[in-house]
């Protein structure tokens, strides 16, 4: 092969890979995705050790997508009026998978799924918080679900004992 040839490929190969261009940046970006990953997996444990359809995998995969999207869109420098398209994108995406987590039952007031699109939307929300730099507002925001997914079932069994002891 033409060594001229193979140097133009090489240069345009680490083109193509310069759009990190420093070790900040690198962190920035690690640590975001990471942490969006690793919050969407607390939550996914959760819902799947209540064996529901949208485990770790699902929430992991939105929360690191959603974190993903308004990351390259920061870091391609989008201007901050413009990310409200961005976050509209991700919202409307997000409700369109979350849709389809809902199911109506043959019973007509039985609708299965809502905490499931719920925790699903709420996911997304919170990759959005790590993918802008909001960590403590992400960490705050799955530590807040995790206390509600595990609080208010309990909240209910007492109140319906309670009800049933009246």
């Amino acid at each position: 092969m033409d060594p001229t040839l193979w140097s133009r490929v090489t240069d345009t190969i680490a083109r193509e890979f310069s759009d990190v261009a420093d070790a900040e940046q690198t962190t920035r970006i690690v640590l975001r995705l990471s942490l969006a990953a690793l919050l969407g997996a607390l939550l996914g444990f959760e819902r799947e050790a209540k064996g529901k359809a949208a485990g770790v995998r699902t929430h992991m995969l939105v929360c690191m997508g959603a974190a993903l999207f308004v990351l390259v869109s920061q870091e391609s420098g989008i201007v901050p009026a413009d990310m409200s398209r961005v976050l509209q994108g991700v919202v409307a995406g997000v409700g369109f998978l979350c849709a389809g987590t809902i199911l109506k039952t043959d019973h007509e007031e039985r609708v299965k799924g809502l905490t499931t699109a719920a925790g699903i939307w709420l996911t997304a929300a919170i990759g959005v918080a790590a993918g802008l730099g909001r960590e403590a507002t992400a960490v705050l925001s799955t530590v807040l679900a995790l206390a509600i997914l595990g609080a208010v079932p309990l909240v209910d069994r007492l109140m319906g004992k309670a009800a049933r002891d009246a």
